[in-house]
């Protein structure tokens, strides 16, 4: 199943993509009442496979009812997306994650999985706008990036069972402002400005997607690839990743791990050649089987 978040009115609903385009849970909701069909994604994750079950019967009522789809079916070019997990608990990120990209930016392979954080600031739809925050940087650079998202708490979990604890995965933009980055040892600075995590434009059910580490990436800048790679080149598989982290760490339905970005960032051209995303640039991340998600960045306009 492929779930959005449609924002209307600054608030967040459940969508579900369908052949038709997009569904509107709390719109057919409110002609066919169901309680326990839910019209919130982190509801939805938290109820797990029961919730699941309930939600895709839901949608094969509505789009039984001529009436119903009519009602409820929003024409997919018209949604306003917000990012298609709207609170984790916890926004974890793995750097360094694939062996290309450590080579071109000259840094060692990693003997553990080298991890940071981001904030929910840093959150964002498809189709959004991102101001580049010109005022302390110059230097915003795009990852493309495979997320996990989690569906069961996870301490303590083995590499074989893993993924069973996974709810699903999506695109993220994974910005970086370079100069911010390297300021200091700690990378969070140059990771957690606004809006530097456009996340989806789908949030695409496990079972959908099967072998996370068997799925084409790419990064569009201004219809040029930059990136273009396959998830099996990570240093740390998905189910390594979300095992190592669990050993130290209790992961929460609904948390998000960044698994890192494949070689083709502007940071591991050679210096006269890099060009760092400027007002205007459009960039699209694209991952097999999850869609695409694109943003247009534009020079900030931040008032008090």
């Amino acid at each position: 199943m492929k779930l959005v978040t449609i924002e209307q009115g600054g608030q967040f609903k459940l969508g579900v993509k369908v052949n038709e385009g997009i569904i509107d849970i709390e719109s057919a909701l409110e002609r066919l009442p169901n309680a326990d069909v839910p019209v919130d994604v982190m509801a939805l994750i938290e109820g797990g496979k029961k919730s699941l079950d309930d939600l895709a019967a839901y949608v094969d009522q509505v789009l039984g009812s001529a009436e119903l789809s009519e009602a409820a079916l929003l024409d997919e070019a018209t949604v306003q997306f917000g990012p298609c997990v709207t609170r984790p608990n916890k926004i974890i990120c793995v750097g360094l994650n694939y062996r290309k990209h450590a080579v071109e930016t000259n840094a060692p392979i990693p003997q553990y999985p080298i991890l940071f954080n981001k904030f929910n600031n840093t959150l964002t739809g498809h189709g959004k706008e991102i101001s580049l925050p010109e005022r302390v940087t110059s230097q915003v650079d795009y990852e493309a990036e495979l997320v996990i998202v989690m569906g069961q708490k996870a301490k303590y979990v083995s590499k074989e069972a893993a993924l069973s604890h996974v709810f699903g995965y999506c695109n993220v933009n994974d910005l970086s402002a370079r100069d911010l980055q390297m300021r200091t040892q700690q990378w969070l600075l140059g990771k957690s400005c606004d809006d530097f995590s456009p996340l989806g434009p789908y949030l695409v059910t496990a079972d959908e997607v099967g072998n996370p580490n068997e799925l084409e990436i790419k990064c569009i800048v201004n219809g040029e690839v930059r990136q273009h790679s396959n998830t099996s080149d990570m240093i740390f598989a998905c189910n390594e990743v979300v095992s190592y982290i669990s050993q130290h760490m209790t992961l929460e339905p609904g948390d998000i791990i960044l698994t890192g970005t494949p070689e083709g960032v502007v940071l591991g051209y050679p210096e006269e050649k890099q060009v760092y995303l400027k007002d205007g640039d459009i960039v699209t991340i694209e991952i097999e089987k999850l869609g695409s998600l694109t943003n247009r960045l534009v020079s900030e306009a931040y008032t008090i």
